[in-house]
């Protein structure tokens, strides 16, 4: 009886919270009626400064925006998950990646798309690649921190002694515990270094190996949730309250009903893909386009396509 009320508690507050949550306006244009095997989700973490706070311990190397103004889209994700809610895929797109803007006459870099609004970079991708977009879900950097600290951290192993000076990760070999503010570090790397064989070396992959890592860290916490989920299901209203206060999304997303779909999803599995890019030259500017291999895993998301091999990642 005390469990059946307690549960009745949590779902009473849950469903008011989520009536506190920001929802992104101008987006009807941009979306799609989900009629389909799967329903996609555009995941956008943003570089936003606009919360940033001056007492932050990592405040110095975030700034705020008299440093960095506007938005930019610094991870743009895709996530499908299938329509019976049995399993999830996820596929990244690199910031630098060479597109035509919707709405704009020419060509520039996606992740400035956002900088034109949430539905203009929805509009994008559709436009560009024919995925259609459900529903979209935005964080900035204070509301990631925030979150993880919420879902009480994520574990990261590291081989190495690993470092990035622009972000402020620095963490010792070991499967470390991190909090939102070491998880923001880790999530932001570009400049990710490990300490091998007497030297320090930086990643060559910069903004690809990023990816690598925001998907697995995605995979990572995913599974820690539902594990800590299932062995204290109250932790349920934190997590609702944190995230009510940390994300942005499409007004047609129940996020209670999402959240319960998504938990049954990740249970299964996370399949993880990466679009095969090769760097070029456009307008003066190092740049990124798709390659060869791309259009298996683009024909998936857009749900007109079988599930494309997964590409073993170093």
């Amino acid at each position: 009886m005390v469990g059946a009320f307690g549960a009745f508690g949590v779902i009473n507050a849950a469903n008011a919270r989520t009536d506190d949550v920001e929802r992104i306006e101008g987006l009807e244009l941009a979306l799609t009626a989900q009629d389909g095997p799967a329903r996609n989700y555009l995941l956008i973490g943003s570089d936003s400064r606009e919360n940033a706070d001056p007492s932050d311990p990592d405040f110095g190397g975030i700034g705020d925006t008299n440093a960095v103004q506007g938005r930019r889209s610094d991870t743009i994700m895709i996530l499908r998950q299938e329509a019976d809610g049995n399993g999830a895929s996820i596929v990244s797109f690199p910031r630098d990646l060479w597109v035509t803007i919707a709405g704009r006459d020419g060509e520039s870099r996606i992740n400035s798309a956002y900088g034109d609004g949430t539905d203009v970079l929805a509009a994008t991708i559709t436009q560009e690649f024919g995925i259609p977009i459900h529903h979209v879900v935005d964080i900035d950097f204070n509301g990631f921190k925030d979150l993880i600290d919420a879902a009480g951290g994520t574990t990261v192993c590291f081989e190495y002694a690993t470092r990035d000076r622009n972000t402020g990760l620095d963490q010792q070999p070991g499967c470390n515990q991190l909090d939102g503010l070491q998880s923001l570090q880790y999530a932001r790397s570009r400049y990710y270094e490990e300490f091998r064989d007497g030297a320090w070396r930086t990643d060559p992959t910069s903004d690809l190996g990023r990816i690598q890592r925001q998907q697995s860290f995605l995979e990572l916490t995913a599974a820690a949730t539902i594990d800590r989920l299932q062995s204290d299901p109250f932790m349920a209203s934190t997590l609702i309250s944190a995230a009510a206060d940390a994300v942005r999304m499409d007004p047609g997303l129940d996020p209670v009903g999402a959240a319960g779909t998504l938990r049954k999803a990740f249970s299964t599995g996370l399949t993880k893909y990466q679009l095969p890019v090769d760097g070029v030259t456009r307008n003066g500017s190092a740049v990124l386009v798709l390659t060869d291999g791309a259009e298996p895993i683009l024909d998936y998301f857009r749900g007109v396509g079988p599930p494309p091999p997964v590409a073993e990642q170093e």
